[in-house]
């Protein structure tokens, strides 16, 4: 619509109710396609307005809009265009890309539980800071009339807002005693109510003393350490969602030969599929027809291609690189591989979700001992006063009020917050609220090879051995592939030759015409050389044959990395998806003496279960979909940024950057934070020693109460903050 369009509908409310047969039409119109891509390596500003650039100059595109923390851009569009349109339009200018199912993702966009604390944490301190205002006036020496209507505008502004403000903590605390439970909820909520509700007594009957500002400081700082404890959960969702969205919606069947488009829970066992060049597998299936090369790094980690011909059984997921395939189906949707790595990932998470944090495992001696002590306060009290109600709930709120959980609950988030931010500027996000915790725990750590250790990307060697003249030829016949290993030596800068007729022959290779010879680049048998050891392309040209050797390039701080978890005393292991030659060479390089070769996804979450099962607690770092259970399975988890959506959703941690030398550093700072967080429980129990005594006795109103809790806060949140 244009601005026009709409200023002519503001103008003329009767057009929005009557709209005339242009808008009718206009209206009946088949929606627009609302297609989202996943950018894995989409990482600044600048990726924002590229991708968003090229999107908009495609036709048929209306809008795009590039989210840099997800990693994904959503595109409104004509119907008639697909992602199988955007995605080369993407790789033209440089962002690999995949197809993302919207509607499943659809629940995990949201952060309603963040925006609700947050905005109760607001009424709070507003009305907190009004209430401390009127407090002073009465502090002051205001007296009888004055002071009960001081009394009367704080119950006002209190009573509504410990109300509002204190509804996730009733909440929890009502869900708690209706299974015969004690969380830290329970006294949370009894000392707001209790506190108020002493109060509001008072100022009804005109007593000296009222402590509405006790009841909404403790709401105020109690909502603070909730906020902090769901920011360091914010970003830890549902990876099993993720590697689900992965899944390709549609597939395109052949029905007597004819395309048809159909939604993958539409196909069914049997069915002829059809995947064009640069398209993922929306099945499992066996090819039938066509010759190609399948990516499968998604799923093994392979670092290399793999030739695929008729009979080749491929796995939804998998890319084809350079030729259209037919399929026959095997199993497709929730039948397919890609989904049942999905369930184990969803098994895994759930095992995690169990651990519990130092301040659960606090909680679940301290309630009862809170309760214990106010409501014995309260007996004794009304025994030695003979029955002073008002006396006695005034000792039994003071104690609870004085022994409140505040600083309890905010032991650990504010450790986690601190360290989180330590952490960040050296590259490192923590996603989860107990990342830290179960990091200090670890003692073996399990590293993927390709895309973790190294880049993934393979680089030329021994390059002095190929003629200039002949390496020129290779590079021009390089620049017509899309072959990872093409790729690489399409990128040396050499001036390419004049190579003609240039023509990629779907699995085998390149080839072309040299003046009135054909050189050829590609598979050995097909340029008649001889394979080596390495992992190499082979070059026909002029009679002679060249074998052009590649190595993946390690990734920067690797060596760095397991150097220092190693005097730090963890075991290091090494497990892949590729082959054995590749992994043996890491391995040597990096001084890895136990390592596997050839695993499969399953295989790999299978390795890391079985170490668990045996006592140990496992660091899990990779970056691919064949890493995703694997990642969830273990006690702790890292990926880096370069990694699938899937991957780093699995994750507890991200590296933001290329290096992965912080992650030493990482399970150094979680050491400390994990001590600091038992300093935390410290402080807050000696605390209590001293001030539960003075409660017990008499010798604390609950506003003196409420101020010694708030001490105890501030000094938890400031030893937090000394491991900055």
């Amino acid at each position: 619509m244009t601005m026009t369009e709409t200023s002519q509908m503001i103008a003329c409310p009767a057009c929005v109710v009557a709209p005339s047969a242009e808008r009718l039409a206009e209206l009946t119109v088949v929606p627009n396609a609302r297609l989202m891509l996943s950018l894995p390596s989409a990482h600044c500003a600048a990726c924002i307005s590229t991708v968003e650039a090229a999107m908009n100059a495609y036709p048929g595109v209306h809008s795009a809009r590039v989210n840099l923390t997800l990693k994904r851009v959503l595109v409104e569009a004509d119907p008639q265009v697909t992602a199988a349109d955007l995605i080369p339009a993407l790789e033209a200018v440089g962002y690999e890309a995949h197809e993302l199912d919207p509607g499943i993702l659809s629940a995990t966009e949201t952060d309603r539980q963040g925006r609700e604390i947050l905005m109760r944490l607001g009424v709070a301190f507003f009305s907190m800071m009004n209430i401390m205002l009127l407090s002073v006036a009465v502090w002051s020496g205001a007296e009888a009339a004055t002071r009960d209507m001081f009394h009367w505008i704080s119950a006002m502004i209190a009573i509504p807002t410990v109300l509002f403000v204190g509804q996730p903590f009733f909440r929890a605390a009502w869900a708690a005693l209706r299974v015969g439970r004690l969380g830290m909820d329970v006294p949370i909520s009894l000392a707001l109510i209790l506190a108020s509700g002493i109060s509001l007594y008072e100022t009804v009957y005109s007593g000296e003393h009222a402590y509405f500002d006790a009841a909404v400081m403790l709401s105020f700082f109690l909502l603070l350490g909730r906020y902090l404890d769901h920011r360091s959960r914010a970003l830890a969702r549902s990876a099993a969602e993720e590697l689900a969205a992965l899944e390709v919606p549609r597939a395109i069947v052949l029905v007597d030969g004819v395309e048809t488009p159909r939604p993958i829970a539409e196909v069914a066992k049997g069915d002829l599929v059809l995947v064009r060049p640069g398209g993922r597998m929306p099945v499992d299936g066996i090819v039938t027809a066509g010759t190609s090369e399948v990516d499968r790094g998604l799923l093994t980690g392979e670092s290399l291609p793999v030739f695929a011909g008729p009979g080749l059984v491929v796995s939804a997921g998998e890319v084809n690189l350079t030729g259209p395939l037919t399929l026959r189906v095997v199993a497709a949707g929730r039948d397919s591989s890609l989904h049942r790595m999905a369930e184990l990932v969803a098994v895994a998470e759930s095992a995690k979700t169990r651990y519990t944090t130092l301040a659960e495992r606090a909680a679940s001696w301290y309630s009862p001992l809170v309760h214990i002590l106010s409501f014995s306060a309260f007996g004794y009290w009304m025994w030695q006063t003979g029955g002073d109600v008002r006396f006695a709930v005034n000792i039994s709120a003071a104690v609870l009020i004085i022994t409140c959980p505040c600083a309890l609950g905010l032991a650990v988030p504010a450790v986690v917050t601190a360290a989180s931010g330590k952490l960040f500027r050296k590259g490192v996000l923590i996603k989860n609220g107990t990342a830290l915790e179960r990091l200090a725990e670890v003692d073996t750590v399990v590293f993927d090879k390709t895309g973790t250790l190294t880049m993934g990307t393979p680089e030329p060697v021994d390059l002095g051995s190929v003629p200039p003249a002949d390496l020129a030829v290779a590079v021009a016949l390089a620049r017509a592939s899309s072959h990872p290993l093409a790729q690489a030596l399409a990128r040396l800068d050499v001036v390419a030759a004049e190579v003609t007729d240039l023509r990629e022959v779907p699995g085998y290779g390149v080839e072309g015409r040299l003046g009135a010879s054909v050189v050829r680049l590609g598979r050995a048998a097909w340029v008649g050389a001889e394979p080596v050891a390495m992992t190499a392309t082979y070059l026909s040209s002029g009679g002679a044959t060249h074998a052009i050797s590649f190595t993946d390039q390690l990734r920067p701080g690797a060596e760095v990395a397991v150097a220092e978890l190693r005097r730090q005393g963890k075991a290091i292991k090494l497990v892949s998806g590729d082959t054995e030659a590749a992994v043996a060479a890491l391995a040597g390089r990096l001084g890895i003496s136990d390592w596997v070769a050839g695993a499969l996804p399953a295989e790999k979450a299978a390795i890391v279960r079985g170490l668990t099962d045996s006592g140990r607690r496992v660091l899990m770092v990779g970056d691919g979909l064949n890493d995703t259970a694997a990642l969830a399975a273990a006690h702790v988890s890292i990926s880096p940024a370069s990694a699938l959506d899937a991957a780093r959703v699995a994750s507890d941690i991200v590296l933001l950057g290329r290096d992965m030398g912080p992650i030493g550093d990482a399970t150094r700072i979680a050491g400390q934070a994990t001590r600091r967080m038992v300093e935390n429980f410290g402080i807050s129990a000696a605390y209590n020693v001293v001030a539960v005594p003075l409660a017990l006795i008499g010798s604390a109103t609950p506003l003196a109460a409420a101020l010694a809790m708030s001490l105890s806060s501030i000094t938890v949140s400031l030893n937090a903050l000394r491991l900055k």
